[in-house]
């Protein structure tokens, strides 16, 4: 199951991103994490920006409602999605 925390009407949790794929889309859990197939390579943000728009469009949210808030680097991020309640987040991720 995706770890998950709720704070001040916002959802924390992580994504393992696979970038380079042949497209970018949404394919689980891998690690008590979201995995994420993105098309874009790791270079100058362009897999972040990808992640972003992803996220977005998966949880029906706008782009600017969606941070990285923790391994901008690293293939393990951490996500925030601002206005985003526990439910709708594990039901959108098929959770529940």
């Amino acid at each position: 199951m995706i770890n998950y925390s709720e704070k001040s009407g916002a959802i924390i949790f992580a994504v393992r991103v696979v970038p380079r794929a042949s497209k970018s889309e949404i394919v689980g859990e891998h690690d008590d994490a979201l995995k994420v197939r993105i098309a874009a390579p790791p270079v100058d943000g362009a897999a972040n920006a990808e992640l972003i728009k992803v996220l977005a469009k998966f949880f029906d949210v706008s782009k600017a409602q969606v941070e990285i808030i923790g391994g901008q680097t690293s293939k393990t991020k951490q996500i925030k999605i601002a206005n985003l309640n526990a439910q709708k987040f594990l039901q959108v991720a098929g959770l529940k």
